[in-house]
């Protein structure tokens, strides 16, 4: 399986495959009708503390947040749904809403979705 990471405000290309938004909060100035998408899971996103705590100092907490979100993922049933959605499917697109392309969860995702 290849699982692509995008911002959700990138235009959707038919390369995408199944386009699955992860964010809690829907993506600041994106209209419902112009936003495309498969599937919105908040459940997958990270606990609303967490997300908080590395918003107040990305650049030193990332090791951290990523070992944090990481165990609440272990521990979150939507994660194994979305394992079970996303079985079969050739590609995966996670989309994020964050301005930052490396530090961000859906990187975490991915990587737990890969076992890495």
């Amino acid at each position: 399986m290849n699982i692509l990471l995008k911002r959700a405000y990138d235009p959707a290309t038919p390369s995408d495959g199944y386009r699955i938004y992860i964010d809690r909060l829907w993506p600041q100035g994106l209209s419902h009708e112009t936003f495309t998408y498969d599937w919105w899971d908040k459940a997958i996103s990270p606990s609303t503390e967490l997300r908080q705590w590395f918003h107040e100092d990305p650049a030193n907490r990332w090791a951290e947040f990523m070992t944090r979100y990481k165990k609440e993922l272990e521990a979150n049933p939507a994660f194994s749904e979305l394992k079970k959605a996303i079985a079969g499917k050739d590609t995966v697109t996670l989309l994020y809403s964050s301005h930052d392309r490396v530090h961000n969860n859906a990187v975490v995702v991915r990587d737990a979705l890969l076992g890495q």
